[in-house]
């Protein structure tokens, strides 16, 4: 019975986005404001059914029973080392921003390899969350940082220096519109030193009109509100300072599909 429960809310949610995605097609869009202030009250509310795990925190149901969670870092930090050795990336890693650390399934696998740790994120909750984690995991000393989601550019004013590690894993396609991820990375290249390497996983939009950003409707649809063209994204992260050095691709995996990871390079 919790099987067919299961497949009954998925077609649910699958017609919900069909009718949205068709009220954007005839310009039905909410204004980027109107989105934000969605998302900021769907992060707020930490006791949502379905918050932890898309926030990532290791006693979320999708992590039980497996090692899914541990998995995620380790894919990421052996992804990124690749990355780094490709262009010859040798420098200490004094300091890494996570954008969007969730529950810290990244920054456990990350903060052994720093002098410190900056998780950024919208809830304070899972900046709590991914302190405790970190603080199992090593003694690399944890700074938390909680910005407002309508106004991302606060993080410039609390973050005192350069990092030489940008990362931001399972976030751009949680944020209100691909314009507001040309902010982002305005950001990452405002925080990187020069010389310094971000790793920015998103959600691509492969043709189909199902995949593009959705645009509306921000609490029905958390995971699939923003998507870009890769060669879009690419040009994106050239226009505002940031060099692509390389592209990932996963298709698929355990958590959702069609994810697209860049590296990308400030220069010196």
């Amino acid at each position: 019975m919790a099987g067919v429960h299961a497949v009954a809310r998925r077609a649910a949610s699958a017609g919900r986005d069909v009718v949205h995605r068709g009220l954007a097609a005839l310009g039905l869009r909410q204004s980027e404001h109107a989105i934000a202030r969605d998302a900021s009250e769907y992060w707020e509310d930490s006791a949502g059914a379905t918050w932890k795990a898309d926030s990532h925190w290791r006693d979320a149901p999708v992590f039980e029973g497996n090692d899914l969670w541990h998995q995620i870092g380790a894919r990421h930090l052996a992804m990124f080392q690749r990355g780094a050795r490709m262009v010859q990336f040798e420098r200490p890693w004094k300091r890494v921003v996570e954008w969007g650390c969730g529950g810290g399934a990244n920054a456990v696998h990350f903060a052994q390899h720093c002098d410190e740790y900056i998780g950024v994120d919208v809830a304070p909750a899972s900046l709590a969350e991914c302190a405790d984690q970190v603080a199992a995991a090593c003694g690399t000393p944890f700074k938390p940082v909680q910005i407002p989601v309508e106004r991302p550019e606060r993080a410039l004013d609390l973050i005192a220096g350069p990092c030489e590690v940008f990362l931001s894993f399972y976030v751009f396609e949680l944020i209100p519109t691909p314009e507001y991820g040309e902010r982002l990375l305005r950001i990452a290249r405002d925080l990187l030193a020069p010389g310094g390497l971000a790793l920015i996983q998103v959600k691509y939009d492969d043709g189909r009109w199902r995949s593009r950003p959705r645009r509306r409707s921000y609490k029905t649809g958390v995971a699939a509100m923003t998507t870009y063209r890769i060669p879009e994204f690419w040009q994106l992260a050239e226009r505002n300072g940031l060099v692509p050095e390389a592209i990932e691709l996963v298709p698929e995996n355990e958590l959702d599909r069609r994810y697209a990871y860049f590296l990308l390079s400030k220069p010196c």
